[in-house]
């Protein structure tokens, strides 16, 4: 008599960027209770976990452009608004939740989820962390994300500092868990090849001004025009009109239109993974393509051209062994990593990537198999420790104090009709010129 098969984990995750739908959509398959195994066994209809997939209705709500460049599947995949977000988690079970949200929105979520499951002796296990490095903000987003069930650390280093934060404010620490960047993996590098690739991994918000940014393409066309022999490309994260995690007013690709680059030069989309796949030097400002990059072994650079500082994120890589500027560059520098700072980074490049979800597996499993269920969730924000902040970031998602949805707070029965469909692109289409093109020359006035 053939083996019963086990019934597959469900698996819920809401984000609100593309960047956030990578990173929650590949945690729920490393996560999955059940045996360890590899990513793309995971994500195996017939044996990873039902995902169903929430879009937080939003600025930075993803394309269906970029949801195909994550090629992360999905059974099933729905923009909601908060409320209906939450309306759709008393009507459906599921074993996991993954909150993949700014700060904000993970602490409006776990009050309504509290709320909306009051009284119920099932619910999830819920479960957060970041998307990348922590580079700023790291009391506020922490503090925001306590109350999950697993509140996950990307590294050692991360995992250390967490539990320092959640301590010192006398919150429980037990939810940081250590894990890895989901997204890490792909053939490590072998070695140059037969044409030497240059990739220079843009980010939306880093720099911020024209001046740095210019100058970072002015370099990065200078050094296609020095090596012809080279393939130089510039890997881009969205088109112009899209939006990704954080706000991009002056996208590169406006900004290439004035310089006449060489036959060398490209500018490219797609996955990350892919375009590491032919690239033998990664330079960035301070992207989490670096990680991936040293995750894989290929040379990887974090410039200090425009200063190590704070507000860029290169900061984080003191101590990486990677800094080092265009000039360093284009005189032949090639860096080599720390292999103790990458080994506190979870970056894992010595082969226990396969291992590094285990511990957030088993905690899964334990609490799934707690006798009587798991308690209400219990964020360290309340009414009464933070009231004179908590009401406005639950506001923000048109919640009450107490997590209940406000009198008249958008929510939908049904998908929305043609009108309110086009009301909502002219809306979004609004706010992407604004940011795009109002705002910046708003600020060049106020500079004259």
């Amino acid at each position: 008599m053939p083996a019963s098969t086990p019934k597959r984990p469900r698996i819920a995750v809401l984000a609100d960027s593309d960047t956030r739908w990578k990173w929650g959509a590949l945690t729920a398959h490393r996560i999955a209770p059940g045996p360890s195994m590899e990513t793309g066994a995971r994500e195996d209809a017939q044996v990873g976990p039902v995902l169903d997939g929430f879009l937080l209705r939003g600025r930075a709500t993803p394309t269906p452009r970029q949801l195909r460049e994550v090629g992360v599947r999905a059974d099933s995949l729905r923009e909601v608004t908060a409320v209906e977000f939450l309306r759709a988690m008393t009507e459906e079970s599921y074993d996991v939740l993954v909150l993949s949200l700014v700060g904000g929105g993970v602490q409006a979520m776990l009050h309504g989820l509290r709320r909306a499951w009051e009284g119920r002796t099932s619910r999830p296990v819920v479960v957060t962390g970041y998307v990348g490095v922590v580079y700023e903000k790291l009391a506020d987003g922490l503090l925001l994300r306590h109350g999950a069930d697993l509140v996950l650390a990307n590294s050692r280093q991360d995992a250390d500092r967490f539990r320092a934060v959640y301590e010192g404010v006398g919150a429980d620490a037990a939810s940081v868990t250590e894990v890895a960047l989901p997204f890490l993996g792909g053939a490590p590098y072998e070695g140059e090849r037969d044409r030497y690739t240059v990739v220079f991994a843009a980010q939306p918000s880093v720099p911020e001004s024209r001046k740095d940014r210019t100058y970072l393409l002015d370099r990065l066309v200078q050094h296609a025009r020095r090596h012809p022999e080279r393939e130089v490309l510039l890997k881009l994260r969205s088109k112009p009109g899209e939006h990704t995690t954080h706000i991009e007013e002056l996208p590169y690709q406006k900004l290439v239109q004035r310089l006449d680059p060489p036959a060398n030069f490209r500018l490219v989309y797609g996955n990350m993974g892919e375009v590491l796949d032919r690239t033998d030097l990664l330079v960035t400002v301070s992207s989490t393509a670096a990680l991936e990059s040293l995750h894989r072994r290929i040379p990887t650079v974090v410039l200090t051209d425009l200063g190590v500082r704070e507000s860029l994120g290169n900061h984080h890589f003191v101590g990486s062994g990677c800094l080092a500027s265009w000039d360093q560059l284009d005189a032949g520098h090639r860096p080599v990593p720390d292999e103790e700072w990458v080994s506190r980074q979870g970056v894992v490049a010595d082969g226990s990537y396969d291992s590094a979800f285990d511990a957030a597996r088993g905690r899964i499993a334990e609490l799934l198999g707690r006798p009587g269920g798991l308690p209400p969730l219990t964020p360290y924000y309340t009414p009464v420790t933070a009231p004179g902040y908590l009401p406005g970031i639950l506001a923000r998602h048109h919640l009450g104090p107490d997590g209940t949805p406000l009198p008249g707070a958008p929510a939908a029965d049904k998908e929305p009709g043609p009108v309110r469909q086009i009301v909502r692109r002219a809306a979004r289409g609004a706010y992407r010129h604004g940011v795009q093109r109002v705002a910046p020359v708003i600020r060049r006035m106020g500079e004259l």
